[in-house]
């Protein structure tokens, strides 16, 4: 299965961030309201995540905590940028990865696949809104960042 028989048969849509997704939970747990957060949050959302060949999630953060867990495909490479830089491969331990990447609450994340497609399975706790999740823009990212300057470029639009 290729990465457009994948976005068919799991019904998924376009991410702002790059990729394509869909929810395919999110906990009845509510869990009130968490300082920090403007609003009552739920215990966690689960989605689907694919990126296929030449897309990217672009440089975003959560004010959650993240677990990216691979489900198919060729490994992922995660990048996160906060007081250091550091990138994880994500897929099959047989292919140099790790299963499971978790990615701080604030932290700027990014990723692209390393082959023709990466499916995972991103879970976020207090669960996923909208109004916790930001997309800087390349020039303020170019400001706070500097010496990342190709890396920035690459995972930005």
């Amino acid at each position: 299965m290729g990465p457009e028989e994948i976005i068919a048969a799991y019904r998924l849509e376009r991410h702002p961030e790059g990729g394509w997704f869909r929810e395919v939970h999110r906990s009845s747990r509510p869990l009130g309201h968490i300082p920090g957060y403007p609003g009552v949050r739920t215990a966690f959302t689960a989605i689907y995540f694919l990126l296929p060949r030449g897309d990217f999630s672009a440089f975003h953060r959560l004010r959650s905590e993240e677990v990216w867990i691979h489900l198919a495909g060729d490994p992922l490479e995660l990048v996160y940028m906060g007081h250091e830089v550091r990138r994880t491969t994500l897929g099959p331990a047989t292919e140099g990865g790790e299963p499971v990447a978790i990615v701080p609450a604030g932290e700027l994340q990014a990723a692209r696949s390393l082959g023709e497609y990466t499916l995972v399975l991103c879970v976020v706790s207090p669960g996923f809104d909208f109004a916790d999740f930001s997309i800087p823009s390349r020039e303020e990212l170019l400001r706070e960042h500097p010496e990342q300057k190709e890396r920035i470029l690459s995972f930005t639009r």
